[in-house]
């Protein structure tokens, strides 16, 4: 993103002022033990969520939301335990909640009948998986899917997921420091 304070550094000091903001984020994070129930930091190893997120950017997830305002709604992007057991989570986008029904057709996907405006994959493709769909969700259950369709495994291949698979919430990459921000 040019125009950005970073950018205009030289790049000695663009990698001081990085490596010091590391470090203030997992000194709160280490020293504060607030891990467990407030944020948590993940690394995205793969590009399932690309435009969104890159392979190598650095997540804060927050845990607040979900357990004490409201459960995951339509287009956030959610950390969760991995159904297959491949990784210890897996980050997708929120694509359908419960009593909703998903359908995959001429390469878009349809919830309820409805074509769903998905601005942030850039026109990339939405091709069916293994699950028989359409799939209506039952109470306490999330279609959830990658940002890049075409390299992400998720729902379409392992089915809806009980909101309580849900870590935490993404809310902004803070690692590298050039791609700082929060997540839409």
């Amino acid at each position: 993103m040019s125009g950005k304070l970073t950018d205009r550094l030289p790049p000695e000091l663009q990698s001081l002022i990085e490596l010091l903001v590391l470090c203030a984020v997992a000194f709160v994070i280490v020293r504060g033990g607030i891990q467990p129930y407030v944020v948590q930091p993940f690394a995205i190893p793969t590009g399932s969520m690309i435009p969104t997120i890159q392979i190598g950017d650095m997540v804060v997830a927050e845990k607040l939301t979900y357990r004490f305002s409201h459960g995951p709604e339509q287009g956030d992007i959610v950390v969760f335990a991995d159904p297959t057991g491949d990784h210890d989570q897996l980050i997708k986008r929120v694509i359908a909640t419960s009593g909703q029904t998903v359908d995959i057709h001429d390469g878009k996907v349809w919830i309820d009948g409805e074509e769903l405006d998905e601005p942030y994959i850039h026109d990339v493709s939405s091709q069916p998986g293994t699950v028989k769909l359409p799939v209506t969700l039952e109470d306490g259950e999330l279609w959830m899917m990658g940002d890049n369709r075409p390299e992400s495994h998720d729902s379409r291949y392992f089915g809806p997921q009980p909101v309580s698979a849900v870590k935490a919430r993404a809310i902004w990459t803070h690692w590298p420091l050039k791609r700082f921000g929060k997540l839409e």
